[in-house]
């Protein structure tokens, strides 16, 4: 269904998890999983925003760091949660030595202390595989480049910032390509897709205003234009344009670190760009946002019913009854 016949846009969204859907709303944050015997397991808590103890925060740019790192750590607690439900282990097995040392020092922040490790693992494999990996293979092209052109035809072609930082950008683009093709090839990834669907459809429908039956919302589009996907791919964007307007330098430990520095700058830009695309209903934002729904069809797949119901469960949770509390 059509984007334009959408009545209202809500600032309420999600996240796939294991065999269940994640939703965050403007004062709770449920998640529902399938469990193995058939049950829709629903926990719902209050949302513990930063935003609400400092409204400073909520400065722009500067917000959009702070939801992005608040995100993955929301993310992270409901993928730990939806994995408790399925035991991939059939024995138990003793904890380790250093398990249990961790267990006696740390006790009930054990399981936060994992969940913030989680993240800064994830942030680092990321920045490390899809930032400054291309960095490094764009030095190499430039260093080929300038021993294989003749004369000041590779200095001048090596030299261009804005060529290299373009070159950087495709090839940080085609990494990421290649890393969700791959992903999506797992069995276990298929079913996480799927449940993405689930989430963006039965977002669909609650923003057109229907009932939220698995009915109504099995006839939506899986792709929606506000979704982590796109920001992934703004981000990648942004940052194309925002490199090539700095200088660069001698030292690829130097640009590196330059590099760094502003992926704050970068991730927050861009969730300002997708706060205005999710605004905006003019044609050129609509080209714009377009890339963005492509990949989507990389990351959902088309849910079941049951998939429907689990999203459904978990977006009902977080509904206020107000419309305009969760207003984009």
């Amino acid at each position: 269904m059509s984007d334009n016949k959408q009545q209202h846009m809500t600032s309420i969204g999600g996240q796939a998890v294991i065999e269940g859907v994640m939703m965050r709303g403007p004062e709770k944050i449920a998640i529902a999983v399938r469990k193995p015997d058939g049950e829709i397991a629903l926990d719902v808590k209050e949302v513990n925003s930063a935003f609400k103890k400092h409204k400073w925060l909520k400065a722009p740019i500067l917000r959009g760091c702070i939801a992005f790192f608040d995100s993955l750590v929301t993310g992270v607690k409901a993928l730990m949660y939806s994995a408790e439900f399925f035991d991939l282990e059939e024995e138990e097995t003793q904890p380790s030595k250093f398990e249990k040392y961790l267990t006696e020092k740390l006790g009930d922040k054990m399981k936060d202390v994992i969940i913030y490790f989680s993240v800064f693992v994830s942030l680092i494999f990321s920045i490390g595989v899809f930032m400054l990996l291309p960095k490094v293979i764009v030095e190499g092209v430039s260093w080929l480049i300038k021993t294989l052109a003749p004369g000041n035809a590779g200095e001048a072609i090596s030299g261009n910032n804005f060529l290299m930082s373009l070159i950087e950008g495709i090839v940080r683009i085609s990494i990421f390509l290649i890393y969700i093709v791959l992903v999506s090839r797992m069995k276990d990834i298929q079913r996480v897709f799927e449940y993405h669907g689930a989430e963006h459809k039965s977002i669909f429908c609650y923003e057109a205003g229907e009932e939220l039956t698995v009915e109504n919302a099995r006839k939506f589009t899986r792709l929606h234009p506000r979704c982590g996907t796109s920001f992934l791919l703004f981000v990648m964007i942004i940052s194309i344009i925002l490199f090539s307007l700095i200088p660069r330098f001698a030292n690829i430990f130097a640009s590196l670190g330059m590099r760094l520095l502003l992926l704050p700058v970068v991730a927050g830009l861009a969730y300002e760009v997708i706060k205005f695309a999710g605004r905006s209903k003019s044609k050129c934002v609509a080209v714009l946002t377009k890339p963005g729904l492509w990949m989507q069809k990389l990351t959902t797949r088309e849910p079941d019913d049951s998939q429907l119901e689990v999203a459904i469960a978990s977006l009902k949770a977080v509904l206020t009854g107000n419309r305009e509390d969760d207003k984009w």
